[in-house]
């Protein structure tokens, strides 16, 4: 009976394991292809524009990142409930999810769009934005004003096709609008030298590409989930489920928005031009990483939320065991090879520049330091997600962008340049000491949930033999 015991759990714990591979490796590549379009940008305009084209593009995307916030918004949101709905094995809420998910769509997409037409200037002024750097800042910006619907919806349609149990697909449109980017880069940047309107153009271009085939596919044959277009469907309660389960997504593009910012007018005020160019540079290289804790965290999403839903409350705190190990095994090898070879991770974005190698390499050691926390963090934040917490998640976000603040204004005038570059990694650790015991409580609830239920099978297989 033991025998029989032990490979029954085997095999649970392989399913597992190959359930979250399902939906991690597909998320993982999803989002490392999805933030191409910021390092391929990054990397062209390195090469072809140079340190103000980077200090441009680095005070455009807090802006921008709005807009990719909203679009993250819709797709968690929308994907965590339309997995519990699949979950629960109700088609009709599916659906209701799936449309009202596009209706949010459509009117956050306006939104945003009035928001930086109003705006758009007077939020780069106050970073401090100058001269060159302000005039491909507001090129770079204008251009995704107006195409703020094509950038939410290649953010959050791929997280909706993956949701629908489709992860394959999702991978694959991202690869598709990846590969395009890169070519229009080349073509826009490099040949025909439009500058950063020219890199803003050719992401545009991917991100209708996305839109077009995702949308499309809720029409086909190969989505679980059918869109059909009825007004009936149209709840203004479904959509506040969305905004609630979200918003957490949301306000961690509101941080990262947020903190770019601060650090944009600080390095100008403290430094120059080339700092924050510095502070581009890092923020692709710290991209790498937080596209792979992303995708960790996503891959996580659906199987939780799915086994949430289902009870299975033995497979929910395996799944999310695996990807705690998983995001800080990777952000151990990413701060080892920052601090091995800095000079071979810089080359790929600045080539014949020695003051803004030599001011990359400094900020990017001390800037990175605490990625293992970061790793945590998104984990963490998921996991609320994942179990329809989107209110607890919310705050983790919130508390994570405002804790920020007081180290933010206080470091650099102790430490200057180096303050800045270590406000984020002193305030991390600061913020998961905080939140260390909620989460401790969250596992333990979890472990008492799983251990009855283990009890209940085991009960259930002692009576199945006792009647045999």
């Amino acid at each position: 009976m033991t025998h029989t015991t032990t490979n029954r759990t085997d095999a649970n714990a392989s399913s597992v394991r190959k359930t979250f591979w399902k939906y991690a490796i597909p998320s993982i590549a999803a989002m490392v292809v999805s933030g191409l379009y910021q390092v391929i940008d990054g990397i062209f305009v390195g090469h072809f524009i140079g340190a103000s084209g980077l200090a441009g593009i680095n005070l455009a995307w807090p802006i921008i990142n709005m807009v990719v916030g909203f679009g993250m918004l819709i797709g968690m949101g929308g994907g965590s409930l339309l997995s519990i709905s699949r979950g629960e094995a109700n088609q009709t809420k599916s659906k209701q999810v799936l449309v009202n998910a596009l209706v949010l769509l459509l009117l956050l997409s306006g939104l945003i769009t009035t928001v930086i037409a109003l705006f758009g200037t007077d939020l780069l002024l106050l970073q401090s934005a100058t001269d060159n750097s302000l005039a491909m800042a507001q090129n770079y910006m204008q251009i995704f004003c107006y195409g703020a619907l094509f950038t939410a919806g290649a953010t959050a349609l791929p997280l909706m096709i993956r949701n629908d149990g489709n992860p394959n697909f999702s991978t694959w449109l991202l690869v598709a609008g990846a590969g395009l980017n890169i070519v229009l880069d080349y073509l826009l940047i490099g040949q025909f030298a439009m500058g950063l309107t020219g890199a803003a153009i050719a992401t545009l271009i991917a991100q209708l590409t996305i839109c077009v085939i995702g949308i499309g596919y809720f029409f086909s044959g190969y989505a679980n989930t059918r869109l059909t277009i009825s007004s009936k469907l149209i709840s203004k309660q479904q959509i506040q489920a969305i905004l609630n389960v979200g918003l957490s997504s949301f306000f961690m593009f509101i941080y990262f928005s947020f903190i770019l910012s601060v650090h944009n007018r600080l390095l100008l005020e403290y430094g120059n031009e080339v700092h924050v160019a510095a502070f581009a540079v890092i923020g692709y290289v710290g991209t790498l990483f937080y596209l792979l804790a992303e995708g960790i965290s996503g891959g996580m999403q659906p199987p939780v939320s799915y086994y949430f839903g289902a009870k299975q409350y033995k497979n929910v705190r395996a799944t999310l065991l695996l990807a705690l190990k998983i995001a800080a095994s990777i952000a151990i090898i990413t701060v080892a090879t920052i601090n091995l070879v800095p000079e071979l991770v810089v080359s790929m974005f600045v080539s014949n520049d020695a003051t803004l190698v030599a001011e990359t390499i400094n900020g990017m050691r001390l800037h990175l330091l605490a990625l293992l926390l970061d790793g945590v963090m998104f984990i963490a934040t998921m996991y609320y997600v994942a179990i329809n917490k989107g209110g607890l998640a919310t705050k983790i976000s919130v508390a994570n962008m405002a804790i920020q603040i007081p180290f933010l204004l206080i470091l650099p005038t102790i430490w200057g340049i180096n303050g800045i570059w270590l406000a984020v990694p002193i305030s991390n650790l600061a913020l998961c000491t905080l939140l260390l015991p909620t989460f401790i409580k969250e596992l333990r609830t979890l472990n008492a949930k799983a251990d009855k239920e283990r009890y209940a099978s085991t009960t259930d297989n002692i009576n199945e033999l006792a009647s045999a």
